[in-house]
């Protein structure tokens, strides 16, 4: 898709919507490209804690569950001071 400065202004809905459909977006000012909008890429973030992968890799420690590593590496709130 190609938008100028002024589709940005007043047609941004149907920018996102390009966005939404995985297209890249031209900016155009005064008819010279001016720049890309790429589209994010989407993020999985359906893993459970359990099954990250930093967990199991310290194997002196796996009697440990996953929520008291987790307790360890945050600490307390009170040593941020």
């Amino acid at each position: 898709m190609k938008a100028t400065v002024v589709d940005l202004r007043y047609k941004m809905n149907d920018v996102l919507k390009a966005l939404d459909r995985n297209e890249q977006v031209t900016v155009l000012y005064r008819g010279k490209i001016k720049g890309i909008l790429i589209p994010a890429k989407k993020q999985t973030t359906n893993l459970k804690i359990s099954e990250h992968p930093f967990f199991g890799m310290i194997a002196s420690n796996t009697c440990r569950s996953v929520l008291d590593e987790l307790d360890t590496l945050r600490g307390s709130r009170y040593d941020d001071i």
